[in-house]
């Protein structure tokens, strides 16, 4: 679920589209394909060109909604570094690679919980509020934006983990 959830914020490219489509076919039923489903939807309707200015726009160049977990929670200081280093150390031993983003970007921390059995406890406490920030600060900027299925189908996908790794 986790790797659906990243790909939907990578950067638009050729043959992203029908890759989002499996990935999305494949989830179990349920909020966070739901949600992921009005996604491909909304960006399928979207040339190339159109789709990659609204990723740009969105998450990158002065992001509407920076993307990064430790500056929503944190800001621009020593905890979100310790934060990053921590995270850092944990996607090198599991063979994440951040793809030259920091590793508070949520595209590698998304990865990063697709395989870690037991994720860093201060991820999991901080991924939802941090990515609820993103979700306000873009609701905000562009309400019509798809990328806000996309912060929601992240909180949801969290909260479900939660519930699964607590044995509810």
């Amino acid at each position: 679920m986790f790797a659906v959830l990243a790909d939907c914020l990578g950067y638009p490219e050729p043959g992203l589209l029908p890759r989002l489509e499996a990935g999305v076919a494949r989830l179990p039923a349920g909020a966070v394909r739901r949600l992921l489903e009005r996604f491909v939807k909304r960006v399928a309707a979207l040339s190339l060109d159109e789709w990659e200015m609204l990723a740009t726009r969105t998450l990158d160049l002065s992001p509407l909604a920076a993307p990064y977990v430790g500056h929503q929670v944190w800001g621009e200081n020593y905890q979100r570094g310790a934060f990053m280093a921590r995270l850092q150390g944990e996607m090198r031993r599991l063979g994440v690679d951040p793809a030259g983003e920091l590793p508070d970007h949520l595209v590698p921390i998304l990865r990063y919980l697709e395989v870690a059995e037991r994720p860093l406890p201060e991820l999991l406490e901080h991924l939802a509020p941090a990515v609820m920030k993103m979700h306000a600060a873009l609701r905000e900027a562009e309400a019509d934006n798809p990328y806000l299925l996309v912060f929601r189908a992240v909180v949801e996908a969290t909260g479900e983990t939660r519930a699964l790794r607590a044995g509810a």
